[in-house]
């Protein structure tokens, strides 16, 4: 375990400060992994507890993640305490504390550059018309594992004995590949709905199957997922679609019902049948895209921030020459984001929910879904807002989703050095996502095509370089600004000097750049042709 990515954690303050090294990680007894350890301030806090009389336990991802050779960035406790009691027992130890948490039992604290978080016993339980939790403190252990959403994330710790407390069999289901629930999954799912979200998201992010009780209760209860909050259902989503394995955790969504509620989009695309008909559907061929999509991320440079996309801690020390090493990285040749990329993956799973409703069959057989990208960017920003994501995160995608068929074509016709600024500007800042994402979207088994595509990507990209060395593309701006519009027109600021900047603009991607002198002339020629240049005119 790494403390420097537990002290990214959001939950509350951290020092930033390492003061444990790897090798001074404390062995764990026969029954763990060789090699597994823990910081000596979780046998610290511990022993804090064991001294004032209280049990505690660390619990949940940490000790999942010592099974499966990873670096968990939570340190997560319970205990019998109440939070009044467990801040009493820890705060003059801690080097912070806070108690953002505390009506839900929690209370955090940062030592050494660790962040830590206790919380009681609980038994927490959803009301059928509720999006928030009743919350209720447990009384033993037990209680509290067995409320735990899987058996695999229900094993726990006792601290300062360390003591493996497996109830529930999720060391064999982690061998098994397996995700159950401790308790019934009809009672699990009940207490918390969202957990058929992380059911999903455990296959996306851990590879796991899940088992067929589960599968069953999702379908039975998949419309209870409507009475949780929005942003939380955005959450799991995010992290189901930076996982290892999206479309595992995306099917499931499909085949239990939940996406009916969540992403209807989706399952609307099984209904469709792509229009080179060599797909199942236009579903396994987004899946398909999105998976693909994937292949044109890269892996950033370890650093002291670097975490997978379960969060996990993959960072290094700290230093000059990791830092050096940073800026130095070059990414592969092919990829242009760093991965997990969640606009480029939800880009590429959503760039065709246009399809459905732009269908149509032509007198000679073919099928055609004309401007399903323009009503794909609808939708996406529809579907996005339902689910509150930031406004910066829907524009993106809604702009890939509309860009996504611009490419084809170029090699067909001759694109001029206008087409490829207007390609440059429109994109903006998504240009690298949009270069995966177009670059994706080539799922035909006619590898002749497929070369064909990937060759003129590759002239595209090349040309864009040269355009953008040349004119500097990514600043693009007309050859004079407001002012001088304004001055050369001797108008005031108004919608008129909008327009005539707009027209600069223009003129600038068709013909490229011009001096001052030229750029004059076009303004005036232009503006004689507007009616605010005449005259008004003047009764006899």
């Amino acid at each position: 375990m790494n403390p420097s990515a537990s002290s990214r954690s959001t939950s509350g303050p951290s020092t930033g400060e390492r003061a444990t090294a790897p090798d001074e990680l404390i062995a764990l007894p026969p029954g763990f992994p060789a090699g597994a350890g823990l910081p000596p301030v979780v046998l610290e806090l511990g022993r804090l507890f064991e001294d004032a009389g209280h049990d505690l336990s660390l619990v949940g991802g940490p000790v999942r993640d010592l099974f499966l050779g990873r670096v968990s960035p939570d340190l997560d406790f319970t205990t019998d305490a109440d939070p009044d009691t467990t801040l009493r027992i820890a705060r003059k130890w801690a080097d912070a504390h806070w108690d953002i948490g505390k009506k839900f039992g929690t209370i955090g604290f940062s030592k050494h550059g660790w962040q830590l978080e206790v919380t009681t016993y609980r038994a927490e339980q959803y009301d059928p018309n509720s999006r928030k939790p009743q919350v209720a403190f447990g009384e033993s252990l037990d209680d509290d594992l067995v409320r735990r959403d899987f058996t695999v994330n229900a094993m726990a710790i006792r601290l300062p004995s360390l003591e493996l407390v497996d109830l529930f069999g999720g060391v064999k289901d982690l061998a098994a590949g397996r995700l159950r629930t401790p308790a019934a999954p009809e009672d699990s799912f009940s207490d918390d709905p969202l957990r058929m979200m992380r059911a999903a998201r455990f296959a996306s992010q851990l590879g796991i199957g899940v088992d067929e009780s589960v599968v069953s209760a999702m379908t039975s209860m998949a419309e209870r997922i409507t009475i949780i909050s929005a942003e939380r259902v955005r959450e799991e989503l995010v992290k189901l679609v930076n996982g290892s394995r999206p479309r595992a955790g995306i099917n499931l969504l499909v085949d239990t019902g939940l996406a009916d509620h969540v992403l209807p989009e989706l399952p609307a695309l099984k209904l469709e049948t792509d229009e080179h008909h060599r797909h199942k559907d236009v579903y396994e061929h987004s899946l398909t895209v999105m998976e693909q999509a994937m292949d044109h991320e890269y892996e950033p440079p370890a650093g002291p921030d670097a975490v997978d996309d379960t969060g996990t801690d993959t960072g290094t020390e700290a230093g000059a020459e990791g830092e050096a090493n940073a800026e130095a990285f070059v990414p592969p040749s092919g990829t242009y984001v760093p991965a997990p990329d969640f606009i480029l993956r939800f880009a590429a799973l959503m760039h065709d929910v246009g399809k459905p409703a732009t269908r149509r069959f032509e007198p000679n057989g073919a099928v055609t879904f004309r401007h399903h990208d323009v009503v794909g960017a609808k939708l996406v920003k529809q579907r996005m807002r339902a689910l509150k994501f930031d406004n910066d995160t829907i524009k993106a995608v809604a702009r890939l989703v509309e860009l996504h068929m611009r490419f084809y074509g170029y090699g067909e016709a001759d694109w001029t050095d206008s087409a490829v600024r207007r390609y440059v500007t429109d994109a903006g800042p998504v240009l690298p996502r949009l270069h995966a994402l177009t670059r994706s979207d080539v799922t035909t088994r006619n590898r002749r095509k497929v070369e064909r595509l990937a060759h003129a990507y590759d002239d595209l990209e090349r040309r864009i370089v040269e355009i953008t060395e040349k004119e500097e593309l990514e600043a693009i701006r007309p050859d004079l600004d407001g002012k001088q519009v304004m001055s050369i027109l001797g108008i005031k600021p108004g919608p008129v000097v909008g327009r005539a900047y707009q027209h600069l603009l223009e003129y600038r991607l068709d013909e490229g750049p011009h001096d001052e002198e030229t750029a004059t002339a076009e303004l005036l020629r232009w503006w004689a042709e507007q009616p605010e240049s005449r005259p008004p005119k003047t009764d006899q």
